[in-house]
């Protein structure tokens, strides 16, 4: 088992009281909403974990077929030395990126980014278990906010895969990415998953399974707010709602009420009521096509060397690297 050290930056005061500011504003605002990142306690990472092997839910295995044919293609571009996962998780698809760099002979250093301690704690160890000879590094942190933090030796490869970045609108787009660009060194390297624009049907579904675990999953974030912040929120009287904005072209998941009712948050100071019908929305996610994906890297600094999708074309993941 290689050496494993992990970074906190997030302990549990700057949790709740980022979480408090952001139900505080979220809920006060008309539509309300709440960030997607408070989605992910242990229930909720288990939860996402069981959306990704649902068969209406096809970004992880596109992207996992594109990584499946190029990593070593990958690997032998960049030359990494070191591997940045952003919003890690449990670091499944980053492994056939772990398995060519090590075959590849230049990987030394893992060094995976999740706002779950658990989480990275977990997938930290078995990387290391299964990697020896490669130094996993985590880090407890917030992509949005703690970049600057990160690790590593160079040429880095920066890994944020899922199309995580759909979760975020342009104007916070373009602010991560040009972190990210003001982070890395000359000719280091961005490796970037987006899911791509097609048949609504297919987009609906794939937020809207029929077992219900995204529903499950998006109630969640109900849960965390009664747990962190003392709120009495029912969980239960709330739909689960995915909409597909055609003008933005990007899904929506939404929680509405199924009934009126008044929530207390008592650690945040906040009462909030609800008409039938109301909604929260908790997450956005972007679906791209190929030119934008090339103008907002190009806008942050980066040119995009590589550029692939699965078979059908669902899905895209591009090598760019940091511009002179």
């Amino acid at each position: 088992m290689s050496e494993v050290s992990i970074d906190i930056h997030r302990d549990g005061t700057e949790v709740t009281e980022s979480l408090r500011r952001d139900v505080r504003e979220g809920l006060s605002a008309r539509p309300k909403w709440l960030p997607s990142k408070w989605f992910y306690d242990a229930t909720g990472s288990e939860l996402f974990d069981r959306i990704t092997t649902l068969p209406e839910y096809y970004p992880t295995r596109a992207e996992r077929e594109i990584l499946a044919r190029r990593a070593t293609e990958i690997t032998a571009t960049s030359g990494m030395r070191t591997l940045v996962e952003l919003g890690s998780g449990s670091s499944e698809k980053t492994r056939l990126l772990l398995a060519a760099g090590t075959a590849h002979g230049t990987l030394r250093e893992f060094v995976p980014l999740d706002v779950s301690s658990s989480a990275l704690s977990a997938s930290a160890r078995a990387v290391a278990a299964e990697y020896p000879r490669v130094a996993v590094h985590g880090v407890v942190g917030d992509f949005t906010a703690h970049l600057e933090t990160l690790p590593g030796s160079a040429p880095r490869l920066v890994a944020f895969l899922g199309g995580t970045i759909g979760n975020l609108v342009p104007a916070e787009r373009a602010k991560f990415l040009a972190s990210v660009r003001a982070v890395l060194g000359s000719g280091e390297w961005l490796l970037l998953g987006t899911d791509l624009v097609k048949d609504t049907d297919t987009l609906l579904h794939a937020y809207d399974d029929s077992r219900g675990v995204t529903a499950e999953f998006n109630r969640n974030v109900l849960r965390v707010v009664n747990t962190h912040l003392g709120a009495d929120f029912d969980p239960s009287a709330f739909d689960h709602v995915a909409h597909w904005d055609d003008c933005r072209e990007w899904i929506e998941m939404r929680l509405a009420a199924r009934r009126p009712m008044t929530v207390s948050i008592p650690d945040a100071d906040l009462t909030v009521r609800f008409e039938r019908g109301e909604y929260v929305r908790t997450e956005i996610s972007a679906k791209f096509r190929p030119e934008g994906v090339r103008a907002e890297l190009a806008d942050a600094g980066f040119a995009v060397r590589r550029w692939w999708t699965d078979r059908k074309g669902r899905f895209g993941v591009c090598l760019a690297q940091v511009r002179d």
